[in-house]
């Protein structure tokens, strides 16, 4: 294998672990033995980037993620990726920056997606993801998807929960709960399947324990990128220079 993932990543430093895991599994499952990806890793400080998102300045936060990708670049990655899926929000500004392929966190999901032929979807996230446009926008003006949201007072717990726990490497059983009845109530507001729009959340719930398909970005996104390393189909071609 010759490609050069360049993921940038510490938001969080767990959901950054979990990329790292299933990128170098995943290499070693289609190519066996000794295989792993190769790959290089930028890791900013998580607690710099929630002060700015928490004040709402996005042109801070793109400018430490487009520093943190151009020096990727220049260490030889070949393709960059942004382990999560909040600070998509400042994706153009990314893209733009640098001369190799951005890989857009959405377009897997949304490759998946059309695969099983879903059309209405339930989305989870931060507030961010769930309130703003750059995510639903993508998922809806782009793919096509209708896009459902929980109600408000569940969008803040489900943001709550992010914050207050999962990004802390905290997991709770009453959470877990909280999280599948939210679930429950999109379900009847028509969702065919549920996103987990933080790379988080799987660390709190699993697939199996949802009643309806689930849509792992952190997975989705992680395979694309293994994809792309080994030269094969990808489930979503980077979105490029």
């Amino acid at each position: 294998m010759s490609g050069l993932i360049g993921l940038i990543g510490g938001m969080t430093w767990e959901s950054s672990a979990t990329y790292y895991r299933i990128i170098n599994t995943s290499v070693k499952e289609r190519l066996g033995r000794h295989h792993n990806a190769r790959s290089l890793m930028l890791t900013v400080d998580f607690a710099e980037i929630e002060a700015l998102q928490a004040r709402d300045d996005w042109t801070a936060s793109a400018g430490i993620l487009v520093d943190a990708a151009q020096r990727l670049e220049r260490g030889g990655a070949g393709l960059i990726m942004l382990c999560t899926n909040t600070m998509h929000v400042v994706a153009d500004q990314i893209r733009a920056a640098v001369g190799i392929p951005f890989l857009h966190i959405v377009d897997p999901t949304a490759a998946a997606l059309k695969r099983a032929d879903i059309s209405r979807v339930g989305l989870l996230g931060t507030r961010y993801t769930m309130e703003m446009d750059f995510y639903r926008g993508r998922l809806q003006t782009e793919h096509g998807f209708e896009v459902l949201v929980p109600e408000p007072s569940d969008r803040s717990r489900v943001n709550a929960i992010i914050f207050e726990e999962l990004v802390h490497g905290m997991i709770w059983e009453e959470s877990r709960r909280v999280y599948l009845d939210v679930i429950e109530r999109l379900a009847a507001r028509g969702a065919q399947a549920m996103i987990f729009g933080c790379t988080e959340i799987g660390l709190l719930l699993s697939a199996n324990e949802v009643r309806m398909p689930v849509f792992d970005t952190t997975r989705l996104h992680a395979g694309a990128a293994v994809d792309w390393a080994l030269g094969q189909p990808a489930s979503s071609a980077p979105t490029g220079q």
